[in-house]
């Protein structure tokens, strides 16, 4: 297997409480591939530890304030020194042979790069629901997120992440997915490892939280659809850029 040197992304918005497990998550991949690994955690309007939390565990530390998390991504894909950019959201971990089974994939030589299977860090029944509904649309559609994986210049070619709102993930796997078809190389999933998906949101607000807001939110997603953006974009806001305000 090809030696390969590894960049991890990690976007964080006030993450103090949940930094050192996913660095540490990183390390331990790192340690099992035996990989030289730089950690780059891009902090989002972090009024909170965050920065100093990474710095104390060996990542490097870099900025972005846009309310567009495909851009904070980019702020690091770009910045990367690694053969190969992995990206993880901060309240979520990685299992120990994620960047091994990433190495061996791409030195096949058949793969532009790929996603991974999620699980949640605790179950319940919505939340199984939660996941075989993600394991479903990933596998009808062939678009698998959770974590991201490619070489450097890969990333690079498809000019980053889509820089949108929402969405970015499943736009960044068609763009990968297509490139890919046009090098006669597949865009595919992890098989022996997984995302370690945090349960917080749900901790807090409860485990029917996204089918909740589905059924109470339809008129903000139809009006979407038809282009009306407003009602959508702020609950974007409220979930995901500016949840862990303090």
């Amino acid at each position: 297997m090809k030696k390969y040197s590894f960049s991890v992304i990690v976007p964080a918005h006030n993450e103090e409480k949940y930094v050192k497990r996913c660095i540490d998550s990183i390390h331990a991949a790192a340690k099992y591939c035996g990989a030289d690994t730089e950690i780059i955690v891009v902090c989002n309007r972090c009024t909170d530890r965050t920065a100093e939390i990474a710095q104390s565990c060996g990542a490097k530390v870099m900025y972005n304030d846009k309310r567009c998390i495909a851009s904070v991504r980019n702020t690091g894909i770009f910045a990367a020194d690694g053969d190969i950019i992995v990206t993880i959201d901060c309240d979520n971990r990685m299992t120990k042979g994620t960047l091994k089974e990433i190495a061996v994939l791409l030195s096949t030589g058949k793969y532009i790069g790929g996603g991974a299977p999620i699980r949640f860090e605790r179950y319940s029944f919505p939340l199984r629901c939660n996941e075989k509904l993600c394991s479903i649309g990933f596998r009808l559609t062939g678009l698998y997120c959770g974590i991201f994986w490619a070489k450097r210049n890969i990333f690079r070619a498809i000019g980053g992440f889509p820089e949108i709102k929402a969405m970015e993930d499943v736009a960044a796997a068609k763009k990968l997915k297509l490139l890919g078809k046009m090098k006669g190389k597949k865009y595919t999933c992890l098989r022996r490892n997984y995302l370690i998906n945090s349960t917080r949101k749900y901790d807090d607000l409860g485990d029917w939280l996204y089918f909740k807001l589905m059924l109470k939110n339809t008129d903000t997603f139809v009006k979407a659809a038809f282009g009306n953006r407003k009602k959508l974009d702020a609950l974007l806001d409220e979930l995901f850029y500016d949840y862990n305000n303090k």
